[in-house]
């Protein structure tokens, strides 16, 4: 099964360090096999994926805490509608 992401949505989150970071969500999405469509329907899987900017994977905790699995940093994220 070929698969594909899409975004969801992208905001800023300020970290534990006090930096600035560019957290991007995508949805993950499955393309069915259709013998009528030679293009496939793509559905999506019911799985999100948040990463930053620059690639790294930003880990979402149940109660919806972020934080960067390679540092430790928590991020918060930032008010919506802010630059």
């Amino acid at each position: 099964m070929e698969k594909s992401l899409h975004l969801l949505e992208s905001f800023k989150a300020r970290g534990s360090d006090g930096q600035s970071y560019h957290v991007m969500v995508y949805e993950h999405l499955a393309r069915m096999d259709t013998v009528h469509d030679p293009q496939g329907q793509w559905e999506p899987t019911g799985e999100a994926e948040y990463k930053l900017d620059d690639g790294r994977h930003v880990r979402v905790d149940k109660d919806g805490s972020m934080s960067l699995p390679d540092s430790g940093v928590k991020l918060e994220r930032g008010p919506k509608g802010a630059p």
